[in-house]
């Protein structure tokens, strides 16, 4: 229950870094909004590293950057996918992806899921896919290319979280800081070689740090629900994210909730309750 509390958490963490890194993208081009964010996230693991320590150890530091990489990659796919669109089709298919791959490694490491989680399982999966997709997905066919980075984009994501649940348990918050270090300086490096591309606006400071904040504490709460919790669980709960992005667009933004995305939400709720007596 403790995991899939802090898995929820996680969700709910990414969603919203999400919703405001996308304001953010509004206002500059997404390379300076992450530019901020990423910073911003850094500095918050590293005052995190005295309360919960950090053990930097060969093998912390190994999928620690391991997960960098992937971050930084899933970055890259991710914004070459949101060019080509459409995302209402290609955004469920990044999250089912992201879901998926954890989930697969989790049940191959030996973890067992009772009557209740072979039901909620598969729920939580459907409910991915119905969150996520927006109105009009059924009409929009996007090219082989656009499908191909969309899977390209999850499968990132997800080696992202497979590698951090690889690194060792007391290892603190290591794996995060070295992950985080080494996506940062990928991310640098690519707005200094495209810099010109960039134009002049500025990003939004306030909302690209705050979207950076979230996303390290998304990160840290997946970090230890995959430590305490089966991956396979923890994971398809984390890649419930658009949730909170659908919700924060409807409260802040007035967006219609449409009627897939709230069969999506109750389905979401049903799994969780059902993956809770696992």
């Amino acid at each position: 229950m403790f995991a899939l509390l802090l898995a929820l958490g996680s969700s709910l963490a990414y969603g919203c870094a999400d919703f405001l890194g996308g304001l953010g993208a509004r206002k500059a081009h997404v390379l300076r909004t992450v530019m901020i964010a990423a910073p911003a996230s850094l500095v918050v693991e590293l005052l995190l590293w005295p309360v919960l320590g950090a053990s930097f150890s060969p093998a912390a530091l190994g999928w620690g950057a391991a997960s960098g990489v992937a971050s930084a990659a899933a970055f890259a796919l991710l914004y070459k996918t949101l060019a080509i669109g459409p995302m209402n089709v290609l955004s469920p298919v990044t999250a089912l992806v992201s879901a998926m791959l954890p989930v697969g490694v989790g049940l191959l490491q030996g973890e067992h899921l009772g009557p209740a989680g072979l039901i909620g399982l598969p729920l939580a999966l459907a409910a991915v896919i119905l969150v996520s997709a927006g109105h009009g997905a059924k009409n929009a066919r996007p090219s082989r290319t656009a499908i191909l980075l969309a899977f390209g984009a999850g499968a990132a994501i997800a080696l992202q979280l497979v590698f951090l649940h690889q690194a060792p348990a007391d290892s603190g918050v290591a794996p995060l800081l070295v992950g985080r270090a080494v996506s940062s300086a990928v991310t640098l490096a690519a707005a200094a070689l495209m810099n010109r591309r960039l134009g002049a606006e500025k990003p939004a400071y306030a909302i690209s740090a705050t979207a950076g904040v979230l996303d390290s504490v998304a990160n840290l709460l997946f970090l230890f629900a995959a430590r305490s919790g089966d991956l396979a669980v923890v994971a398809v709960i984390t890649a419930l994210y658009p949730a909170g992005t659908v919700l924060l667009a409807r409260s802040v933004l007035a967006e219609r909730i449409h009627r897939g995305q709230l069969i999506g939400l109750g389905t979401a709720a049903v799994a969780v309750s059902l993956l809770a007596l696992t």
